[in-house]
């Protein structure tokens, strides 16, 4: 026994330490100076604070920080600061070591990074919402103050998505959802752009596993044809590049099954339709730096004389890069086979740039320290700075905070200049009220228009690419609620709600001061029960809204309102109560309601959270099936127990359950179907085309007949020889759906079939 134990702790030996060695290999293969004293003695620290502790996978602890080391490092290009920092991040949430002590042996730096780290830990979301907003301020907050703390939490989390296989089921959902949910688009905005691909691609496997193997089966099938493809598009572009004496590579870019499964569910076409899975990357290195831009455009030239370029696929991220840093020319060309193929024309610095981000720009930085932070990222230094503007105005919901940082983290980019030529970055769909904010809160919340391109227009109106912008104010100008609905940006959204509260804070405040001298002069006393009475005779809906309507003028109190306090206003002096029996009526009603659905299955306290739930025809009405998604038999599924202690059901691609995947991810279950094509669930397909006689009734006969399916409900309308429909549909699962639309496309004249959620 005990040389099996010693032949066990012999091979974990083994393993770290070859583990630890890969990461000084990697570490003094780098451009950064090689202080390997201290990453040893970080090691060494972290190796003894975990020891005996071992991952849910069976292996040691300590392995998880080395790997996260070696992501940063190896992959996203950081310095000994930054690896000492991740052999150390688990070590004071863990163990009983603090940051001080960390500060006191590692110096004050590496402690800090630790201490924003564990700030973050435990996946960014608490148990409940709000303790998931302020968690999310932290990372920021913390962010902000040194950028390495989120891209070592970026490592981490890349770390566990490779290893999620050893988590159950449930766990994995939560765990998918948040990722693609936060860090997916912060490794994005910081330029992190392989880190970005493969969580993306990590969290499509684990939440849709069926659909990512047979993505991954056809892209294995179509290999050969595509790299025929390549070679024959790319063999005259390699002999102009040599005659022009370029050192160059050329690479083939396939699109990532993460990628073509959001084009195929956003553009409702299939694998085979899909025509940009290969792009064409050409990597060049110029003799002088100074003469890259000048290059990428010497190879758009040369190869435009090859192939026809689509006039309005150039895409120019040369003279303005991206905010996240990406750098690069895109051209689209019509290839001899006939198919549209994007080239990606960048230099070797652009390259390392888009596929490790900000951190790459550290490497060509001349006479400074590769290690220290440089602070000229001025792009990314104002998203942090719009992010710390957002986080001054407290907002109660959560879940709102989180989709307004959303907003600025998936946000594409345009470029409008002020009225004296500077450029601003803007997210495209923004509006001129956007602008506005973007400049200043005073500006925006006086704003009464804009003049864009010298043309008066506005606040809603859309901004373009290439717009000036003059916005004009009035002192009179206040902030409108109805603002909010044409806002896309973060920063204007929470100014806008910022304004709005503190205003209606005001008028209750002021309304409230109306109502206490009102009772007063009156000779009544200020009682919940009195403050009630009079918000149902006046018909509000609360307290709150009560007094907002008392001070804005709304609501005026009067004779008839002494009378109801004293009961006069009905013979029976009840008039008041009786105002308020409907709200008691919908009470009783709703009680009844829940006494009806006493079936719904209730989660006990003490239930296996990690088991899957089946749905079967038996058990199928004891769960909750929500409108915004309609999942039916065949649909990826998951579980969510909700305030009742019920459980849920939505599709695990539903926004709806993306949100509960991150903010309440304790709550999420595996679910699974076990049905038999014995009931029947709602369908909707959609169909257009070319109209022509007899149309409607090859539609009907393939799903009546051929399919043997019920029409539920067809609707269909034609204009000028075109024709647009919906078909309702009782199927059995979506294997149903599939087999009728593959018949529906052999329809003449049919040509766009696609399922509606």
């Amino acid at each position: 026994m005990d040389d099996d134990m010693m032949t066990r702790e012999d091979a974990d030996e083994k393993l770290v330490n070859d583990a630890f060695q890969r990461l000084l290999d990697t570490y003094l293969a780098s451009r950064h100076r090689k202080k390997v004293d201290i990453i040893t003695k970080a090691f060494n620290f972290a190796r003894q604070a975990h020891k005996g502790v071992r991952r849910l996978s069976g292996e040691p602890y300590i392995m998880h920080p080395i790997a996260v080391a070696q992501i940063a490092c190896g992959e996203v290009g950081l310095g000994s600061t930054s690896i000492c920092a991740a052999l150390l991040h688990d070590v004071v949430e863990d163990t009983d070591y603090t940051c001080e002590d960390l500060a006191n042996i590692f110096g004050p730096k590496i402690a800090q990074i630790v201490d924003g780290l564990t700030k973050i830990s435990g996946g960014i979301f608490g148990e409940q919402a709000s303790a998931q907003a302020e968690n999310f301020k932290k990372l920021l907050l913390t962010m902000s103050e040194d950028i390495r703390v989120i891209l070592i939490k970026i490592c981490d989390r890349l770390h566990n998505m490779r290893t999620l296989e050893s988590q159950p089921a449930n766990k994995q959902y939560k765990i998918a959802g948040e990722t693609l949910y936060i860090y997916a688009p912060l490794a994005n905005r910081l330029g992190l752009y392989k880190i970005k691909s493969e969580l993306e691609n990590l969290s499509f496997q684990y939440e849709h596993p069926e659909t990512y193997n047979s993505i991954k089966e056809k892209l294995r099938t179509t290999e050969a044809s595509r790299h025929e493809l390549f070679d024959q598009f790319t063999a005259p572009i390699e002999d102009a590049l040599k005659q022009m004496g370029i050192k160059y590579e050329i690479k083939e870019r396939i699109k990532s099954p993460y990628s073509i499964w959001t084009k195929m569910q956003n553009k409702h076409v299939s694998f085979e339709e899909i025509y940009d899975i290969l792009a064409v990357r050409i990597i060049f290195t110029p003799e002088k730096r100074e003469e890259e831009i000048n290059e990428c455009f010497n190879i758009y030239v040369a190869i435009s004389k090859i192939y026809k370029s689509h006039p309005d696929r150039l895409r120019d991220w040369i003279s303005h890069p991206k905010a996240n840093g990406y750098q690069a020319l895109h051209v689209t060309l019509m290839s001899k086979q006939g198919r549209w193929i994007e080239v990606q024309i960048r230099s070797d610095r652009m390259d390392e740039i888009a596929e490790q981000g900000f951190a790459a720009h550290w490497k060509y930085k001349e006479g400074e320290e590769a290690e220290e932070y440089s602070e000229d990222e001025n792009e990314l230094n104002d998203w942090l700075r719009t992010i710390k503007e957002i986080l001054d105005d407290p907002q109660p919901d959560a879940m709102d905070f989180l989709d307004a940082i959303k907003l600025n983290l998936f946000a594409s980019e345009i470029f409008v200049f002020t009225p004296k030529g500077e450029i601003k970055t803007m997210p495209t769909g923004c509006t001129a009220l956007d602008f506005a904010f973007s400049i200043h809160t005073f500006l925006g919340s006086h704003c009464i228009g804009a003049k864009v391109n010298h043309k008066l227009v506005p606040l809603s109106h859309k901004l373009e690419s290439g717009d000036q912008v003059e916005i004009l104010t009035s002192k009179s100008q206040h902030v409108q609620p109805a603002w909010i609905n044409f806002v896309s940006t973060a920063k204007a959204k929470a100014k806008i709600q910022a304004v709005l509260r503190r205003e209606s804070r005001e008028k209750q405040k002021k309304g409230e001061g109306i109502l206490d001298d009102f009772l007063a002069k009156n000779g009544f006393e200020k009682t919940p029960v009195a403050i009630d009475q009079l918000a149902v005779y006046h018909e509000a809906a609360s307290r709150e809204a009560f007094f907002q309507g008392l001070g804005d003028k709304s609501i005026l109190l009067g004779e008839k309102d002494v009378d109801e306090l004293n009961g006069k206003n009905n013979a029976d002096g009840k008039k008041g109560w009786r105002k308020m029996i409907p709200f008691l009526g919908r009470n009783k009603q709703k009680r009844g309601s829940d006494a009806d659905k006493q079936e719904l299955f209730i989660v006990p306290e003490k239930f296996n959270r990690k088991k899957p739930i089946y749905i079967s025809e038996e058990t199928i009405t004891q769960y909750k099936f929500r409108h915004c998604c309609h999942p039916i038999p065949g649909d990826d599924i998951l579980g969510y127990i909700d305030n009742k202690h019920q459980i849920e059901i939505h599709k695990r691609a539903c926004p709806v359950a993306d949100k509960l995947k991150s903010g309440f991810g304790n709550r999420i279950l595996d679910a699974k179907w076990n049905m038999h094509k014995k009931l029947f669930f709602d369908a909707t397909i959609r169909l257009q085309g070319i109209d022509r006689i007899g149309m409607l009734m090859d539609v009907s006969r393939i799903i009546s007949s051929q399919m043997n399916v019920n029409i539920h409900k067809l609707t269909i309308g034609s204009d000028d020889g075109l024709f647009d429909g919906s078909v309702e549909l009782r199927v059995h699962d979506r294997d149903d759906v599939k087999a009728i639309i593959d018949q529906l496309k052999t329809i003449e004249g049919l040509q766009d079939v696609q399922q509606i959620m």
